[in-house]
């Protein structure tokens, strides 16, 4: 199914797991920088990784209690677009797995384009 066939519930309950998926995700950044680093094949920036975690969390949390989804939706695009500049910027540096590098990056990609696809669907209702 398509993201211009689905109904205003099935797209509000997708912004909804989506909200889920960054409370996780944004957890294991503040709790384990270095282990998520290690896993993504770049050095550590603990200070970075946890501060992309709490808005992780602050865009979950927008979107399990937001009216209202689309801004959050459209704040995760724009922190998905962050995340891919920070890959990139990690991957011209000498010290990253490149492979590991490579499937987070396409790992963010995946993520993107359903946050995209989510947003565009439920701005498009709204006028």
């Amino acid at each position: 199914m398509s993201m211009q066939t689905m109904d205003y519930g099935t797209t509000v309950q997708l912004a909804r797991g989506l909200g889920w998926f960054s409370i996780a995700l944004g957890a294991a950044e503040l709790i384990a920088p270095g282990a998520l680093s290690r896993m993504i094949g770049t050095r550590r920036y603990d200070r970075t990784v946890r501060a992309y975690g709490a808005r992780e969390i602050a865009a979950g949390v927008g979107l399990l209690l937001a009216r209202d989804p689309t801004p959050w939706l459209w704040g995760r695009v724009a922190g998905d677009a962050l995340d891919l500049g920070s890959l990139g910027a990690a991957a011209a540096t000498s010290r990253v797995d490149r492979n590991r590098l490579a499937l987070a990056t396409a790992a963010v990609v995946g993520v993107m384009l359903v946050d995209l696809a989510a947003a565009l669907s439920l701005t498009s209702r709204r006028r």
